[in-house]
C-alpha cells in the first residue's frame, strides 16, 4: 500500500477523527512480515540519514503527537533509533518551565529545530499550545486560537530555510488506551509511567478529539503535512511511520558532496604508504 497517500490528510479537507479507524492494519501479512520489513526500513533510514548529514544543506523535523499511551516512545525506540545519534536528536516537551512561560510559546521549540544535515524529533511539540491549553483553559480562547496562524507562519519559515516537516498523530481508541494502562499496572517495570492524570485526562477525551481535529485541520499544509497513523496495533504503527519517513527522505534525494581533495593523489599516497609498510615488515622478519 502507499502509506503516504493512505494516511496523509489532504490540505483544505474537512477533517474528522471518527472517519479514521485507529485499529486499521490494512491487508498486511501481520507482525512477522511487518517486523521483517521494518528491519529493511531501518537500514534504509540509516543510509538516507547519512546522505542528509553529508549533504549538509537541508534538515528534517519530525513531530510526534498522541494522547497518553499513544505510542510516541514506542516509535522513538523502534523506528527513530535506527538513525545515527550524531545526526539525529530527540527533544521531549513537557509542562513548560517558568523561563519558557516568560517567552512566547514557540521560543522553546526554536531551540529544538534541526541544523543543516540533522533530523530532529519532537516528542510532543508546539501543538501542545493549541491542545492541552485549550482543553484546560490555561490561556484565553483569543490567545490559543491565534496560534494556528502563528504555527503556520513558523512552519512555513522553517520550510523556506530548508527544513522538511513531517507531523504524525498516533491515533488510538479509548478502549486501547485503557488496555495499555492496565498493562502498565500489571508490569512493575512500567509503574514509573503511571500518573493520576492518565485517568483524569480520559474525562476530556471528546475535548481532546475536537482540539486535535482543529489543530490538524487548521495547520495542515503541503510543506508541513499531517499524517494520522492508526496506532491500536503497535507493529502497524511502527511500520507505517517508518515507511513514510523513508519514502519522504528518498524523495528529497539527498546528494553526497564531491570530494574536496584529489582522490587519485590520495590513493597514490595510500599505496605508497602500504608499500613502505610491507617492506618494513619484511626487513623486520629477517
Amino acid at each position: 500500500m502507499n502509506y503516504i497517500n493512505s494516511f496523509r490528510i489532504d490540505p483544505g479537507s474537512k477533517f474528522r477523527l471518527k472517519e479514521h479507524d485507529p485499529g486499521f492494519s490494512g491487508k498486511h501479512g501481520g507482525k512477522k512480515s511487518a517486523a521483517k520489513r521494518l528491519v529493511s526500513l531501518q537500514k534504509r533510514m540509516d543510509e538516507l540519514q547519512y546522505r542528509l548529514y553529508a549533504e549538509h544543506q537541508r534538515s528534517v523535523l519530525i513531530c510526534l503527537q498522541a494522547l497518553d499511551a499513544g505510542g510516541k516512545d514506542g516509535v522513538l525506540r523502534h523506528v527513530i533509533s535506527s538513525m545515527n545519534p550524531q545526526g539525529c536528536h530527540v527533544v521531549g516537551f513537557k509542562q513548560p518551565s517558568a523561563e519558557e512561560l516568560a517567552h512566547d510559546f514557540l521560543w522553546r521549540i526554536e531551540h529544538a529545530t534541526p541544523r543543516s544535515g540533522e533530523v530532529a524529533v519532537l516528542n510532543r511539540s508546539h501543538y501542545e499550545d493549541v491542545l492541552i491549553v485549550r482543553v484546560h483553559d490555561l490561556v484565553p480562547k483569543n490567545v490559543w486560537s491565534a496560534r494556528y496562524d502563528q504555527i503556520n507562519d513558523f512552519e512555513r519559515r522553517l520550510n523556506k530555510n530548508g527544513t522538511h516537516i513531517l507531523k504524525f498523530f498516533l491515533h488510538i481508541s479509548k478502549e486501547e488506551q485503557l488496555q495499555r494502562f492496565a498493562k502498565r499496572l500489571g508490569d512493575p517495570a512500567k509503574h514509573w509511567k503511571i500518573s493520576e492524570a492518565d485517568y483524569s485526562e480520559r474525562h476530556y477525551w471528546s475535548e481532546y478529539q475536537a482540539a486535535y481535529e482543529d489543530a490538524i485541520g487548521k495547520c495542515n499544509t503541503e510543506h508541513a503535512p499531517w499524517f494520522v497513523i492508526p496506532a491500536d496495533h503497535k507493529w502497524f504503527r511502527n511500520l507505517a511511520v517508518a515507511e513514510i519517513i523513508v519514502e519522504t527522505m528518498e524523495n528529497l534525494d539527498f546528494t553526497l558532496p564531491k570530494a574536496s581533495v584529489d582522490i587519485a593523489a590520495i590513493r597514490a599516497k595510500y599505496h605508497e604508504a602500504v608499500g613502505r609498510s610491507v617492506t618494513k615488515q619484511r626487513k623486520d622478519t629477517r
